[in-house]
């Protein structure tokens, strides 16, 4: 473990890992905590200031970041970040939410012309905010408490078309290829689609000649993949399109086709400058940028393996021979802005005597404008209902949250959450134990150490 020093008048020491020395001070009232991530402790009194240069690398990613701290002499950190998998399902959640709320305001006052998107420079999407924000905070973190004289970032510009072609076997796009890819010589994305399957259904084969209305289907929807490739959509019929074949079980759920992922390459070339301009904005040290494929030499010349943790230590100059054990973080959401939810009403399926979902039981239509009474209609089927649909609104936030630490007939927990509206806490290895009862001893921060 390393501990960052700052002296009594707030200048930056050398890190240290004589953690007795750091226990002793603490212990004596000569030092203080003031960060413990990373972990950085405050003199209390006067001290010689003694550098070296520090090197901070950064292995910047779309779902994991690599980060080394490092002298000429010895490695101070070597730390993986893990991002959060999920934050853009919880962006869709949370605008499913707001619209079906708007939407029962009679009197709604009208709203034009509101959208950000396009009108700022430098507008980006939430989910990909977030996880550029991740970046500038680390990266911050330690400029904070560290003497560091150089950040090198890993961020290479990506051609998505030419990662398309080497995975396909095709040949490498030159000049006009740019201009001609898969929708050229066709009006919209959705005719390329159709032209394609040749204007039939994938699912059950009808085509406009049967009279089948036809829509470009997002063939991994039920993942939470919406991309607009010509590889990720479909050609799907009315009847087939429905929201119960959207759901397990249906017709549309489970398409699962290996395709190379090129979420990495674009978050790169979005955010790219992005995270450069607000890491010189807030740091007066020298920031360089590196690619991966220097990365990459390097690495093979120190003969180490692939690794977050690894290519970050390969970057920069300073290779030293002493290396300290890397450590994993694990980004955890602290708080849930879905503060409602919808449970559906369950009715018993006529057809089957099985309790169905209304959803399941619906009109099964996609558009308002389609006649609630058509042929895929499933609202004749409704039996007997069980149970009628509810919203479950959170109205209070517990002071009791997942992962803090609790203190109950002098031994130590860890929540896991709450139950019982509160009265119960979960935590590892027991039985649930009486919130009223425990004592907090620390929250959880929004990372979690793995290993």
């Amino acid at each position: 473990m390393t501990v960052y020093v700052i002296s009594n008048n707030g200048e930056k020491l050398m890190p240290t890992t004589r953690l007795g020395r750091i226990r002793r001070l603490l212990k004596d009232g000569q030092a203080t905590i003031v960060n413990r991530h990373p972990f950085t402790v405050q003199l209390l009194y006067d001290s010689t200031a003694y550098t070296q240069p520090l090197e901070l690398c950064v292995d910047t990613g779309y779902q994991h970041i690599g980060l080394s701290v490092k002298s000429e002499a010895r490695e101070y950190d070597s730390v993986q970040y893990d991002l959060l998998d999920n934050e853009k399902q919880h962006h869709d959640d949370a605008r499913k939410y707001r619209r079906a709320r708007r939407n029962r305001l009679r009197y709604r006052a009208p709203r034009f012309d509101n959208r950000v998107r396009g009108k700022q420079k430098g507008w980006l999407a939430p989910s990909l905010k977030n996880k550029a924000e991740r970046h500038i905070a680390i990266i911050t973190s330690y400029t904070k408490v560290a003497p560091v004289q150089r950040i090198v970032l890993e961020m290479g510009q990506f051609d998505t078309q030419v990662l398309q072609a080497v995975q396909e076997g095709k040949p490498i796009p030159q000049g006009i290829d740019y201009q001609q890819g898969e929708c050229y010589g066709v009006a919209t994305l959705r005719e390329a689609v159709f032209q394609r399957d040749g204007y039939k259904c994938r699912i059950c084969g009808r085509s406009i000649k049967d009279g089948a209305i036809l829509h470009a289907h997002h063939v991994y929807f039920w993942r939470g993949q919406h991309g607009n490739r010509l590889s990720e959509l479909a050609t799907c019929c009315e009847k087939c399109h429905t929201p119960k074949n959207h759901k397990p079980g249906g017709k549309l759920y489970g398409y699962d086709k290996k395709l190379p992922a090129y979420q990495g390459a674009a978050f790169m070339n979005t955010v790219k400058w992005y995270i450069y301009n607000a890491v010189k904005a807030i740091s007066p040290v020298e920031v360089s940028i590196t690619y991966g494929a220097a990365t990459k030499l390097a690495r093979n010349d120190l003969g180490l393996v692939k690794s977050h943790c690894n290519d970050a230590y390969s970057m920069g100059t300073f290779h030293p021979a002493s290396r300290t054990e890397p450590i994993r973080y694990t980004k955890r959401r602290r708080n849930n802005r879905v503060l409602e939810k919808f449970y559906d009403a369950k009715y018993v399926d006529v057809r089957t005597g099985e309790k169905a979902s209304g959803m399941q039981l619906g009109c099964q239509r996609t558009n308002r404008r389609e006649p609630r009474n058509a042929d895929k209609n499933l609202r004749i089927y409704h039996g007997a209902q069980i149970s009628k649909g509810r919203r479950s609104i959170r109205r209070q936030r517990y002071p009791i949250q997942p992962h803090d630490v609790l203190l109950f007939h002098g031994k130590r927990y860890m929540a896991k959450g709450i139950q019982n509206l509160g009265v119960y806490v979960a935590v590892d290895g027991r039985t649930p134990i009486p919130s009223a009862k425990c004592t907090i001893l620390s929250h959880s921060s929004g990372w979690v150490r793995c290993s």
